[in-house]
């Protein structure tokens, strides 16, 4: 069973900002101006805050796409730093570590070569320093293209500041076009809503939906 279309509360401010815009198109502004009680405009806002649900799923499809922008720059931002992990660490530190070992083993390898002293010690010592040495390069280069990867990866699974709020505007723009205008035309032609209007007292704040 799908679960039935709700308008986020963090929302409702972007919502009434396209009410307050569609409240003053031409046409809009032009019929609610015959009633110079104000009652029709006040009770047209009202039903349209009344109805925010039904009219924001004209617009789903850039609502959707707005949305899971939404969540994946939050999960981007709530994401531990890399190099607070144990592997981001020992990634980091296998490196130096591999270098000093093995330049004190070189060190003291050929030191003891130069000294003519008879002994397979230098050698071993050489040996084992050139096999750490090539463990420093390998390990470095392992470090950089995990860094890398992980930069792609954060860069690629947040949604830029920017692409997040063209989003947004598509959304408003849709919400306008599709929902909001064609509603509160509807509800302006309905015969029902306009005697509603003309013979209701004026709504006061407590009338009207509260943004939780």
């Amino acid at each position: 069973m799908t679960a039935p279309f709700r308008l986020r509360p963090e929302d409702r401010p972007d919502f009434e900002a396209v009410l307050h815009l569609a409240l003053n198109t031409p046409d809009i502004r032009s019929a609610l101006s015959a009633d110079p009680t104000g009652r029709t405009s006040s009770r047209l806002r009202l039903r349209a805050l009344t109805d925010a649900d039904e009219i924001t799923a004209a617009a789903r499809a850039e609502y959707d796409t707005y949305l899971a922008l939404h969540v994946s720059a939050h999960e981007n931002d709530s994401e531990p730093p890399a190099g607070n992990s144990l592997p981001a660490a020992v990634a980091v530190l296998t490196p130096a570590v591999a270098a000093t070992s093995a330049a004190a083993l070189l060190v003291l390898g050929y030191t003891l070569e130069l000294t003519d002293v008879p002994s397979s010690l230098a050698g071993s010592l050489v040996t084992a320093g050139w096999i750490l040495a090539l463990i420093t390069a390998t390990s470095t280069l392992i470090a950089l293209a995990a860094v890398l990867a992980q930069a792609v990866r954060r860069r690629g699974g947040s949604a830029p500041p920017a692409r997040l709020e063209q989003a947004r505007l598509d959304w408003q723009r849709a919400l306008l076009a599709q929902g909001m205008l064609p509603r509160l035309r509807h509800y302006l032609s309905d015969a029902p809503f306009r005697r509603a209007a003309q013979d209701s007292p004026l709504p006061t704040d407590d009338d009207l939906p509260h943004i939780r």
